[in-house]
């Protein structure tokens, strides 16, 4: 099967997807994305497609004036699993293996910057760049958009990859992995912030990670704790998110996982169907819950440089 890659450079405000491996995708936030009229287009530097580096900010406007493509990572055929390897991971596609078809932008002469940035997950570690050779340039894309105050939202992988950019400490969690259903408490800055304050003061998220942000970048500001690991959220500056769960995860993609890292899980001395049952039967409150952050993150997207009005 060829899966075709279309790069929506148009009218259409459009949001840049990071994604780090096949089973690293979306998950709910495609529906989301496109409930919200924005178009999304995903770059998957696993399969040797290329990572747009932003330039530094425009000083009269905050955001970069353009984004010019430089070479990504290699192709799936040439990634090894000798690097250290953490246990995050989402779900997407394609398929490992499929040829991707990439096509032309359409409309315009070529690539524009993004109105909005994803990082996703995967099994690499953050520091893992001899395994995962497209993550300096990762880093650098995430850092520039933050200090270019695109909106962005880095999840898990793409969370750590967020903190260690911007001057962070991320390290191999000393409580082990933390995996199904897990409770997120917010801290008292959630209350006012753009994307955490409609939420309710303690919700449930998917988790699947055993690498931890272990040192905030200067200025974060704490938004969510949890009891294995206590940074789980935080934003930075006034456009940009960390989360450490899963809020794209559905329970067919979480069951995914489980079924492809059972020894692991068992190791820790949890039951994966047990873990597996327990997302099912939350499927509703998780789209509810995190529904409100994707709905809240797609329209600091649509409004552009200054969501208040100031």
């Amino acid at each position: 099967m060829v899966v075709s890659v279309i790069h929506n450079w148009g009218m259409k405000q459009r949001v840049l997807i990071i994604e780090h491996e096949a089973d690293a995708g979306l998950g709910f936030f495609a529906g989301w994305l496109a409930e919200a009229g924005l178009s999304y287009d995903v770059v998957r530097p696993y399969l040797g497609e290329k990572l747009p580096t932003l330039p530094p900010a425009d000083p009269t406007s905050g955001r970069p004036a353009s984004a010019d493509f430089v070479s990504g990572g290699p192709t799936a055929g040439d990634l090894t699993s000798d690097g250290p390897a953490s246990a995050d991971l989402a779900s997407g596609v394609p398929a490992a293996g499929d040829p991707v078809e990439a096509q032309a932008p359409v409309g315009g002469d070529g690539p524009a910057r993004p109105d909005g940035v994803i990082v996703l997950g995967g099994a690499a570690a953050a520091w893992d760049d001899t395994g995962y050779p497209w993550l300096p340039a990762t880093r650098d894309l995430i850092r520039r958009s933050v200090e270019a105050r695109v909106p962005t939202l880095g999840i898990c992988l793409g969370a750590q990859l967020m903190t260690l950019a911007c001057g962070g400490k991320v390290e191999r969690g000393a409580a082990g992995l933390e995996v199904g259903l897990g409770e997120i408490s917010l801290l008292p800055a959630a209350s006012d912030d753009p994307l955490f304050r409609a939420l309710p003061r303690a919700v449930r998220a998917v988790q699947y990670h055993q690498d931890a942000m272990t040192a905030l970048p200067p200025d974060a500001v704490p938004l969510a704790t949890g009891t294995m690991y206590p940074n789980q959220a935080y934003r930075l500056g006034d456009r940009a998110w960390a989360v450490q769960f899963h809020p794209e995860a559905t329970p067919e993609i979480f069951a995914s996982w489980t079924a492809s890292t059972t020894q692991e899980i068992a190791a820790t001395g949890a039951d994966p169907r047990a873990l597996d049952a327990d997302v099912l039967a939350a499927r509703d409150e998780l789209t509810k819950t995190w529904h409100l952050l994707a709905d809240a993150f797609t329209k600091i997207v649509k409004a552009g440089r200054n969501p208040t009005g100031t």
